[in-house]
């Protein structure tokens, strides 16, 4: 295996080439959770009526821009978030099973969720700041606007305005809620993934390649996802309120579902799968290159000691 830092850089890369592909279909996933926020259903107006139309009336009216809104802070959380994901899981697993079964090769679904939630939650609180300009320039729309709009220019400015007008704390606004929805995804994506992969070579026989990547990929996509989008539609409010709206975590859920009903936190699901199965396929599929592209570098330029320790 590669280093911690091998992993790091390889899980951030892999996360990066994903998000090119998936982040418009995050934008519309952001905007129909913000969408009739706090209002009833018979009030609250649709003016993204799903996936599909949501790209759609995003591209004719503000064009690809509209839909990459954010794109660089996304770029800079994703390194981050699955960088520490992908890069500490493998440690921290093998750290707590050596402590638990005196033996790392052990394989324990508890240890595989703990170790999964707790490289999730790292990167989730490192990250947050970035998170929290994404959302908040992919909400904004100056043609259907959803939720509080705020006008950045780009996410520099977006940085300096939260630090000049609420200082670090504004921007560590939601972190909590951040690290729920990403211990919820983290405890089950690379279990799950792991998982599937292992059950896939036992009973059907799949060799390693391309095609057992994206069979244990879809199977870890729709499995985080199912999880995940509760709090996720909770921390992008969460994210994008300015004040007071929501005091908290449990305070955002109570109000959301008193006001809009229980399936108001299921609102973007689907917007929230388009994004999630590619996203998590080619995250964990381009993972397993770039890990090998990452060994390689090191066996060349790593001094024997150190690889001898992985």
């Amino acid at each position: 295996m590669s280093t911690t830092l091998g992993s790091f850089i390889a899980g951030g890369m892999a996360a990066c080439g994903a998000v090119t592909v998936t982040h418009p279909f995050e934008t519309v996933k952001i905007r129909l959770q913000l969408q009739g926020e706090l209002q009833s259903k018979l009030d609250a107006p649709r003016m993204y009526k799903g996936v599909f139309h949501g790209v759609k009336v995003i591209a004719q009216n503000e064009g690809p821009k509209g839909l990459f809104r954010g794109i660089g802070a996304a770029y800079v959380y994703q390194m981050i978030l699955n960088g520490c994901r992908l890069g500490f899981y493998e440690p921290l697993r093998k750290g707590t099973t050596t402590a638990i079964f005196k033996d790392p090769n052990v394989q324990s679904l508890g240890v595989n969720i703990f170790s999964g939630a707790a490289s999730g939650i790292l990167g989730a609180a490192a990250g947050s700041p970035f998170f929290l300009v994404k959302t908040r320039l992919q909400s904004y729309s100056p043609f259907l606007p959803v939720g509080t709009q705020h006008g950045y220019k780009n996410a520099r400015d977006g940085f300096r305005q939260i630090y000049t007008n609420e200082g670090i704390k504004g921007l560590y606004r939601g972190v909590g809620a951040a690290m729920v929805r990403t211990g919820f995804g983290s405890s089950v994506q690379l279990p799950t993934y792991f998982f599937a992969k292992r059950r896939l070579i036992k009973h059907l026989d799949m060799k390693e390649g391309p095609a057992l990547h994206l069979a244990s990929s879809t199977a870890s996509g729709f499995v985080v996802c199912c999880v995940m989008h509760p709090p996720d539609t909770i921390m992008s409010r969460m994210y994008n309120q300015t004040g007071n709206l929501y005091t908290g975590v449990l305070d955002c859920l109570l109000k959301t579902v008193k006001t809009e009903g229980l399936l108001a936190i299921y609102k973007g699901f689907f917007a929230h799968l388009a994004r999630i199965l590619p996203h998590t396929i080619l995250t964990l599929s381009l993972a397993e290159q770039t890990n090998k592209w990452m060994r390689r570098f090191e066996n060349r330029v790593l001094p024997t000691a150190i690889k001898d320790k992985y």
